[in-house]
C-alpha cells in the first residue's frame, strides 16, 4: 500500500499503526540483509505508531497517520543513532530532531530507521559509506545511486512507503532515477535544512522519496514551509496535494541539447522520446532549446560544493563531538583523528576545497565557478521566459556496477552531470520513472523555475495516470 492508502485505513480505524510499522519491519528484516539500505532501526517506532492511534481515537485525522517513513542519515534524530556514513560520528546521539522529521512525524508519520548514504554525502553510488555499500534492489550487483542510495532503495524495495533524502548536486534524484522511483529535489530554500549534517550549505536541500506522486506531494505538504530554526527558508509553501489536479493542457516543455551527448545511453534516450510523446498526449508543446552554459556545471559544482565542504567538515576534529584519535597534543589529535576516521572521498573533496580557496588561487577557481553558477542561472531564466519546465535524462545512463567506478572519480562525478546544475540556480527538480534499458530503471528529469513546485507534480501526475505501466517495482532479492 502506498502512504495515502494506509494513511486513509488507519484514520479509518481500518488498520492499527503499530500492525503497519510490524508489517514493514518484517520487510526490512526478509530483504535488507541483501540490499542494506538501513543503518539504524529506530527502537521507539512502536511507541510512536501506538501515539498515531491514540490521535486518531481521540478525533484526529493526521494526513500521513501511521505511515512508516525513513530518514537518511544525515538528518538529525533526538534518542537515534545519526552517522552521515562516516565513522567520526559512527556513536553520535543528537540531542534534537531535524524540522522535516518532525514536521512529517507532526503529520502522523512513524520514523522506522536511518538510511545508507555516501559519507558526508559525498558520492554518487552509495559505496563511499564507512558502513558498505548498498545495493540496487532490481539487480544487487549494481549500485543504487547516491548520495542518498538507501534510502531510494529502501523506497523500490517496498520496505517504507515514503523516505526523506538531501541533494547537493542530484542525490535525491539520480537514485530515484537508478532504483525506478521518484526524487524529488524542491525550490531551495522551500524545505527547512535546520538538522541536515551539512555538505554544501548554499547547494543542500531535503527532499522526499515516493513510489507515487501522491505520496510525493504529501509528504511536500508536510515538511515544507518557514521554519524559524533556518534563515534560509521560504515562507509561504501551495498546498501540493491540491496543485496535482490542476490542468497541464498547453504548457510548454522544452529538451535541454546539452544534456543529451554521444554518452547517453539509447535506452536512457528511447525512455526520454517516449516520455515526451507522453506529454504531446496530454497537451503540452515540447521543444528543444540550448544552453551552452551548462558546459561549465559540473565544474563549477564540485568547486563550490568542495569549498563549502572544506569549511562544514571543519568542525570535525575531534574535540567538540564525534571520535577522537589517541594524543595528547592538539593539533596533533586533530590532524590524527581526521587522518583515521574520514573516508578517501571525503578527504579528496576536503583537499579540493581547500586548494580552491587557498591564497592565490580563490580567484582563479572559486571565484571563477561563483561567476559560471551566476551565468547558469541567467540561462535558466532565459530558457524559463519562452518555456514554462525543461526535460533532460536525469542520469546519462541506468545504475552501474558495484566497484565499476571507484577507482576513476571523474567518471563517478560524470553521473551527476544533468543534476548538478538545478542546485547551482536553486530550482526545483524532479525525477521520474520512464521505462527500462536492459532491465534496468531510467528516469527522466522535470526542471521548473523558482518557487514552480508544484507546477512539476501536477505534469508528473498526468504522466502517472497516461502511463503507470512504468511505476513497476523490482523482485524481492534472492534469499540465502
Amino acid at each position: 500500500m502506498d502512504a495515502l492508502r494506509i494513511a486513509e485505513a488507519v484514520n479509518a480505524g481500518a488498520l492499527d499503526p503499530a500492525e503497519v510499522v510490524a508489517e514493514h519491519r518484517a520487510r526490512i528484516e526478509a530483504q535488507d540483509r541483501r540490499i542494506h539500505a538501513f543503518l539504524t532501526l529506530n527502537p521507539a517506532a512502536e511507541e510512536e505508531a501506538r501515539a498515531v492511534a491514540r490521535r486518531v481515537a481521540a478525533g484526529e485525522r493526521p494526513p500521513l497517520a501511521g505511515v512508516p517513513f525513513a530518514v537518511k542519515d544525515n538528518l538529525v534524530t533526538r534518542g537515534v543513532r545519526t552517522t552521515a556514513g562516516s565513522r567520526v560520528l559512527e556513536n553520535f546521539v543528537p540531542p534534537y530532531t531535524a524540522t522535516a522529521v518532525d514536521r512529517l512525524r507532526a503529520a502522523g508519520a512513524v520514523l522506522l530507521g536511518k538510511t545508507n548514504l555516501d559519507e558526508f554525502a559525498m558520492g554518487s553510488s552509495t559505496e563511499h559509506s564507512a558502513f558498505g555499500p548498498t545495493r540496487n534492489p532490481w539487480d544487487l550487483k549494481r549500485v543504487p545511486g547516491g548520495s542518498s542510495g538507501g534510502s531510494a532503495a529502501a523506497v523500490a524495495a517496498g520496505m517504507v512507503p515514503l523516505a526523506l533524502g538531501s541533494d547537493t548536486g542530484g542525490s535525491i534524484r539520480q537514485p530515484a532515477a537508478y532504483t525506478g522511483v521518484l526524487g524529488f529535489k524542491p525550490t531551495y530554500g522551500r524545505v527547512s535544512r535546520y538538522g541536515l549534517i551539512a555538505y554544501a550549505s548554499s547547494l543542500d536541500v531535503v527532499g522526499p522519496f515516493a513510489r507515487s506522486v501522491g505520496d510525493l506531494a504529501a509528504a511536500m505538504e508536510a515538511i515544507a514551509g518557514r521554519d524559524p530554526k533556518d534563515a534560509t527558508s521560504l515562507e509561504a509553501a501551495p498546498a501540493f496535494t491540491e496543485a496535482l489536479d490542476r490542468p497541464v493542457q498547453g504548457l510548454r516543455v522544452a529538451w535541454v541539447r546539452e544534456t543529451l551527448g554521444p554518452g547517453t545511453d539509447p535506452g536512457v534516450r528511447e525512455a526520454l522520446e517516449r516520455f515526451a510523446g507522453v506529454l504531446e498526449d496530454l497537451g503540452l508543446t515540447v521543444g528543444e532549446v540550448g544552453l551552452p552554459e551548462l558546459e561549465y556545471a559540473l565544474a563549477a559544482y564540485y568547486l563550490v560544493a568542495t569549498s563549502e565542504a572544506s569549511s562544514n567538515l571543519a568542525r570535525y576534529d575531534g574535540t567538540l563531538y564525534g571520535a577522537r584519535a589517541p594524543g595528547e597534543e592538539l593539533v596533533a589529535a586533530m590532524k590524527a583523528t581526521r587522518a583515521r576516521y574520514f573516508g578517501a572521498e571525503v578527504k579528496r573533496r576536503i583537499f579540493m576545497g581547500t586548494f580552491a580557496l587557498s591564497s592565490g588561487y580563490y580567484q582563479a577557481y572559486y571565484g571563477r565557478a561563483l561567476r559560471a553558477r551566476a551565468a547558469i542561472a541567467r540561462a535558466f531564466e532565459r530558457a524559463f521566459a519562452d518555456y514554462d519546465l525543461l526535460l533532460t535524462p536525469t542520469a546519462p545512463t541506468p545504475a552501474f556496477r558495484l566497484g565499476e567506478k571507484l577507482a576513476d572519480p571523474l567518471s563517478m562525478y560524470l553521473t551527476d552531470v544533468n543534476t548538478v546544475a538545478a542546485n547551482l540556480a536553486g530550482l526545483p527538480a524532479l525525477s521520474l520513472p520512464a521505462g527500462f534499458s536492459r532491465g534496468l530503471p531510467v528516469g527522466v528529469q522535470l526542471l521548473g523555475p523558482p518557487l514552480a513546485d508544484e507546477r512539476l507534480l501536477a505534469v508528473a501526475r498526468a504522466y502517472e495516470r497516461a502511463a503507470g505501466g512504468v511505476f513497476r517495482r523490482p523482485p524481492p532479492p534472492p534469499q540465502g
